[in-house]
């Protein structure tokens, strides 16, 4: 029996995620946290097969998590989930030592078949971003530069679409403003922007903001 532990804030898709799985033979979600906190504490107290890993969670990413898992001695296969695009994300995912990668629009039938596959110890990308990743990893990166953005970047690029400013975004990713303040300057600097009028012509342009 594959023993699965869910990771993501959300309680409804936590409970979607356990009604799913309920009819696999093979497979049962044992246990589910709502933060990387819990997640930890869950991982060194026993053992699962898989973890299913929200990458886009408040306070610490899910990468940030994942990379404390991976220092623990006991670190079980990871499938990173989000509802960002695999394109944009699986290979940051891989680079930081998930098993796989999957976007949260998949069919649930992609799900099973991706948990099967990392609880077999298998790497598991769906085949329309495997190519991608493949050409990536050789230094061949087509996607445009907002794409190429971290997890947190990309977060606080949306935020500060919104009209956040850096004090409220700060609060909201329960990080300090000069953490906050770094990433933004990075990220107009990966876009080649001197400012938050120039980011938001380039995501109106880019169709990111109506």
């Amino acid at each position: 029996m594959i023993q699965v532990l869910v990771v993501d804030d959300h309680t409804i898709f936590r409970s979607g995620l356990t009604r799913l799985l309920q009819d696999e033979p093979d497979m049962r979600v044992v246990a589910e946290a709502q933060n990387g906190g819990e997640a930890l504490e869950l991982v060194r107290a026993q053992a699962f097969d898989a973890v299913l890993l929200d990458i886009n969670m408040e306070g610490r990413s899910g990468l940030e998590v994942l990379a404390s898992m991976r220092a623990l001695p006991r670190c079980p296969p990871v499938l990173m989930l989000s509802m960002y695009p695999e394109a944009q994300y699986a290979l940051v995912a891989v680079q930081a030592g998930a098993s796989g990668y999957l976007a949260k629009d998949s069919e649930p039938a992609e799900l099973v078949r991706a948990i099967r596959a990392v609880a077999g110890g298998r790497q598991y990308l769906s085949a329309r971003v495997s190519a991608q990743v493949q050409d990536q990893l050789r230094g061949v990166d087509a996607r445009p530069a907002h794409e190429r953005l971290s997890v947190r970047e990309h977060q606080i690029m949306l935020m500060t679409l919104r009209g956040m400013s850096v004090t409220e975004i700060a609060d909201e990713m329960m990080v300090s403003v000069k953490t906050v303040s770094t990433h933004r300057t990075n990220l107009l600097a990966k876009l080649g922007l001197g400012s938050t009028a120039e980011l938001v012509l380039y995501a109106v342009r880019q169709g990111l903001v109506h």
